[in-house]
């Protein structure tokens, strides 16, 4: 069997998830669309839901995947629906929804549920992305109260550079915020994962954690309670060839990498098929039988290289960690200019194989 893998620590799952709670203080909705960021939705729902107060999806087609899986928790429709047909399915699966725009209010006034609706109401109070204008909140707002069929309302907004936090943006979003909800007296959902990590003075009843459930930071350098995350995913390979080489050889597609002395280079299990990014550059750290070592030249399909010259009692099986405990991926993200996570999301034909449950 090719030996990539995924191994997923559900402990330190949990972990992160109870440092969301402890950094919020109150609920906090666990995230855990896009397949929990490729961590697997249905195996991290099952290991949080004995603690979680919930979890957020995309869209319906995840959270009825999680219902079928026997996940009872309040799950919560991240992009609310998307056509009013789908009110039907968030009623029979007991769903909550997100509110973004007036046809989804006309849609929600012809519907004629058995149970009243959980609704939370976005404001764009900045990102630009999805929400009711400032203007058209509270007028929205004072709609839904007036159905019979809504019952609990939550106001949210979402934080467009919360993970930059030099920045005044998410103090002009909170402010707007604030001014917009000031009279509402309605619960509220307003931060993300770098809101919780970031930015104390934030404080609402339902936090979303998203990324750093995952164990990763969403800042660019160290941070003192981002520190404390604990990854959740380790992407390992091994060696399964080993070549010789003297000076000046190139390796791998374009030379990207050229031999300035005599030797020995691995080649692994794993390439830009299985969501490893392509073009990161000579250097990029990986571990070799847990030692610190380097990936060199240009990542392939299917396999990578790393330089073994300075391991002499590696070859053949040696483990490769590509990210994980040692290699944490928002550094890897950072060197080779992406994000932590897209790295996540877009791994790929690797299996999973799960710890800590």
């Amino acid at each position: 069997m090719r030996p990539a893998r995924a191994l997923i620590d559900l402990a330190a799952l949990r972990h992160n998830y109870r440092l969301a709670r402890e950094l919020g203080g109150r609920k906090a909705l666990a995230v855990v669309k896009a397949d929990a960021y490729g961590h697997g939705a249905v195996r991290c729902a099952r290991a949080l839901e004995p603690e979680a107060d919930g979890f957020g999806v995309a869209c319906i087609e995840e959270a009825l995947e999680l219902r079928e899986a026997g996940i009872r928790a309040p799950i919560l429709l991240l992009e609310g629906f998307f056509e009013a047909a789908e009110l039907a399915l968030i009623e029979a699966h007991d769903l909550w929804f997100v509110v973004q725009a007036h046809w989804q209010i006309d849609a929600i006034e012809r519907a004629r549920p058995a149970k009243p609706f959980t609704v939370w109401l976005k404001l764009d109070s900045g990102m630009h992305r999805l929400g009711l204008a400032a203007q058209d909140y509270r007028a929205a707002l004072h709609r839904l109260q007036a159905m019979s069929h809504v019952g609990d309302v939550v106001a949210m907004t979402h934080f467009a550079r919360a993970d930059e936090l030099g920045c005044d943006r998410t103090e002009q979003q909170l402010a707007l915020f604030n001014q917009v909800c000031a009279e509402a007296s309605l619960p509220t959902s307003l931060e993300n994962s770098p809101a919780l990590l970031g930015w104390p003075e934030v404080h609402d009843a339902w936090s979303r954690p998203g990324l750093m459930l995952y164990g990763a930071s969403p800042f660019a350098g160290a941070h003192p309670v981002a520190d404390r995350l604990r990854p959740v995913m380790t992407v390992e390979s091994g060696i399964i060839s080993v070549r010789d080489l003297g000076v000046g050889e190139p390796v791998g597609y374009g030379a990207r990498f050229v031999t300035r002395r005599p030797s020995r280079i691995g080649v692994v299990a794993m390439g830009y098929a299985d969501g490893y990014p392509q073009f990161v550059p000579n250097g990029t750290p990986v571990t070799i039988d847990g030692r610190p070592g380097d990936l060199v030249g240009r990542v392939s399909m299917d396999m990578l290289t790393v330089d073994l010259t300075d391991h002499p009692a590696a070859g053949l099986g040696s483990r490769i960690e590509l990210w994980g405990a040692q290699v944490r991926v928002h550094d890897l993200a950072a060197r080779c200019e992406t994000s932590a996570y897209q790295l996540l999301c877009a791994l790929k034909r690797v299996p999973r194989s799960y710890v800590g449950e």
